[in-house]
C-alpha cells in the first residue's frame, strides 16, 4: 500500500477547543472527516478514555486509517459513510448523543497526493475527483456531458470563476474533437479561455475550474448544508463541534448553521429572555479563526483553514 504523508492542520487548536468536552470516561468523539487519521490520532494519544467513532467516503482513506490507528483497535469504530449519514450511523451504534464532533472538510492529503485521482490540477491524471470511488460520476462525466448553462452554473456558483461562460464555451468546442479524458487537457483549455491578462495573477488558472468539478462530481455543498444541523443535534449536553473550512462557500454553510441556533430569537426591544427563547448553544469562537503564520509554513495546507466551533449549552 502506497504511504501518503498527513500533517493535521490545527492539531493542537482541534484538541484545545475538543478538550472541556472529550476528556471524561467514556466519551466519543465523531471524526466525521477522517482522511488519514491525524486528528484521530492525536486525540486517542491525548485522551486515555476517548473513543472514536471515524466516518468516511473514501474507502482507501479507511484502509489507510485501519492501519495506522490498529493500536487504538478497541476504542475506534470505522464507518464508510458520507458525514450526513452522521444520525444514522449513531442510531444503528445505539449512541444516542456523543461528546465531540470533528469536520475537516474539503480534500484529504491522500486525495491530493494521488495522481490517479485526479484532484490535483499541476499533475495529469484521469479526471475523476470522486471521493468515494465505488459510484457516481467522475469529472470527465460531467465536462464531456453538461450543457453550455449547466458547465456554466456549476463554474459560477461553486467555483466563484468569473470567466465561467467562456470556459464553458471552450469546453464544448473541444469535447467535440476528442472527449476529456486527463487534467493536463482541461488545464490547457482552461487557461486558454481566461484573458492573458488574468491569467498572469491568482495562480493556477484553473484552480476555481477544479474545485467547482469536484465540489458538483461529490456533491459537497448539499451535503454539508445536509450535514451541520445534524452534526449539531447529536452533541451531548457541554458536547462541542469543531469545523474547519477551507473556501468561502463551506465556511457560509457552516457559518449559517451555526448562527441558527446560537442567537436568541426573542424580538430586540424585549427587556428579558425568556428561559424558553435562550439559545441552547453557544459560539466557542469570534468569526473565524485563521491559522498562524508559523503554523502556514509548516503546513502549506493550512493557508485557507477557517475555523468555528459551538457548544451545546443546555438539552
Amino acid at each position: 500500500m502506497t504511504t501518503f504523508t498527513h500533517v493535521p492542520v490545527l492539531k493542537q487548536r482541534c484538541l484545545d477547543l475538543l478538550a472541556p468536552a472529550i476528556s471524561s470516561q467514556g466519551a466519543v468523539l465523531v471524526d466525521a472527516t477522517l482522511g488519514l487519521g491525524g486528528h484521530t490520532q492525536a486525540a486517542l494519544e491525548t485522551f486515555p478514555n476517548l473513543r472514536v467513532i471515524g466516518l468516511d467516503r473514501d474507502l482507501a482513506a479507511l484502509d489507510h486509517s485501519r492501519i495506522r490507528l490498529a493500536q487504538f483497535a478497541d476504542r475506534i469504530v470505522l464507518v464508510h459513510a458520507v458525514y450526513d449519514r452522521l444520525p444514522e450511523v449513531l442510531a444503528q451504534l445505539q449512541i444516542p448523543a456523543v461528546q465531540g464532533i470533528l469536520f475537516d472538510l474539503g480534500v484529504s492529503s491522500m486525495q491530493l497526493d494521488n495522481d490517479e485521482r485526479g484532484f490535483a490540477y499541476s499533475r495529469t491524471s484521469p479526471l475523476d475527483m470522486r471521493m468515494n470511488t465505488s459510484e457516481g460520476q467522475t469529472a470527465a462525466d460531467v465536462v464531456n456531458t453538461y450543457s453550455h448553462g449547466e458547465l456554466a452554473r456549476i463554474l459560477n456558483h461553486y467555483g466563484e470563476e468569473r470567466f465561467a461562460s467562456r470556459i464553458a464555451s471552450a469546453i464544448i468546442k473541444e469535447r467535440e474533437i476528442e472527449p476529456f479524458t486527463t487534467s493536463d487537457r482541461l488545464v490547457a483549455v482552461v487557461r486558454d479561455a481566461i484573458p492573458a491578462a488574468t491569467r498572469r495573477t491568482g495562480g493556477n488558472p484553473a484552480k476555481r475550474t477544479f474545485q467547482a468539478l469536484r465540489i458538483e462530481v461529490n456533491n459537497e455543498l448539499d451535503v454539508l448544508a445536509r450535514a451541520m444541523p445534524a452534526a449539531i443535534q447529536s452533541l451531548d449536553v457541554h458536547g462541542r463541534l469543531v469545523v474547519m473550512s477551507y473556501q468561502s462557500l463551506e465556511d457560509r454553510i457552516v457559518k449559517s448553521a451555526l448562527r441558527e441556533v446560537t442567537e436568541s430569537k426573542t424580538p430586540l426591544d424585549l427587556p428579558f429572555v425568556p428561559a424558553g427563547d435562550k439559545p441552547k448553544f453557544e459560539l466557542l469562537t469570534r468569526g473565524s479563526e485563521l491559522a498562524s503564520e508559523i503554523e502556514i509554513a509548516e503546513n502549506s495546507r493550512a493557508t485557507s483553514v477557517r475555523l468555528r466551533a459551538v457548544e451545546r449549552v443546555a438539552a
